[in-house]
């Protein structure tokens, strides 16, 4: 079989995985031109996607899998440190805290012969 004679799974799945996800985001295109900055539905969402983006991380920094499950707990946790450290000091820009981090478990995991 080739890809000429399945084509239409593959139009299938983009047009639903499409339908089942853009209607949300133009809902909430609406919904959110109708909300204040300040409202507390407003804050509800924003506090629901910090806590998502906080357990990514989290899991990443715990549970996580290829390479950086063969490196040690404390090397992730201190570049999670320094580049939070980074962060904060420095203008509190989420590049910086980013590519500090990032600096930090590199550098660590070369130290470490990786």
């Amino acid at each position: 079989m080739t890809w000429q004679d399945g084509w239409w799974a593959y139009a299938f799945i983009a047009i639903a995985g499409w339908l089942a996800t853009d209607i949300w985001r133009w809902l909430g295109v609406i919904a959110g031109n109708r909300l204040r900055d300040d409202s507390e539905a407003l804050n509800w969402v924003r506090a629901v996607a910090t806590a998502l983006v906080a357990a990514v991380i989290a899991k990443l920094i715990l549970y996580p899998t290829g390479v950086l499950e063969q490196s040690p707990l404390w090397l992730r946790l201190g570049s999670v440190a320094i580049g939070a450290t980074a962060f904060f000091l420095l203008g509190r820009k989420p590049a910086i805290g980013i590519v500090t981090t990032i600096a930090a478990l590199a550098s660590g995991l070369w130290w470490l012969g990786f």
